[in-house]
């Protein structure tokens, strides 16, 4: 059985409930899944994990979300070989960088040498019906890259 870990950074609930999507969708599939806050959350254990996931959001004029940077900056010192990845997140289109911070850990986890097996979801602000059977179909690609 496939194992994800799904870390999250959520201002006001949007990305949260997004991980709890994923983590929904990655039950149904038979995958074993842990969610956790990004603030909680260590990027050494994706190591432990076939599937590794960040959900963030993006704040202001394309700003990381400030609790989102330890883990961001130690994210790029792992070795992730041989894992699979994706990145989603919230942002707001009102903003001209939309849902950047999801762009800058997919750059990140490409740095690490896991294999980005999911094109990148970007939800504008709330998750609603497309969006969920985009984070769906996430979760369905990333289960079957790890298999």
């Amino acid at each position: 059985m496939a194992r994800a870990k799904i870390v999250y950074a959520s201002m006001t609930g949007n990305n949260e409930e997004i991980a709890d999507i994923i983590s929904e969708a990655f039950e149904n599939l038979n995958v074993d899944v842990e969610v956790e806050e990004i603030s909680q959350a260590d990027p050494a254990d994706f190591e432990d994990v076939d599937i590794c996931v960040v959900a963030t959001y993006t704040y202001g004029e394309g700003d990381m979300p400030d609790e989102a940077i330890d883990f961001y900056e130690d994210l790029l010192e792992e070795q992730l070989d041989g894992k699979v990845y994706g990145v989603c997140g919230s942002g707001d289109s009102f903003y001209d960088h939309f849902a950047k911070s999801v762009d800058d850990f997919d750059a990140a986890f490409a740095k690490t040498g896991a294999q980005k097996s999911a094109t990148t979801v970007k939800v504008d602000l709330e998750a609603n019906g497309d969006d969920i059977e985009h984070l769906e179909a996430f979760a369905k690609a990333l289960a079957e890259a790890a298999e």
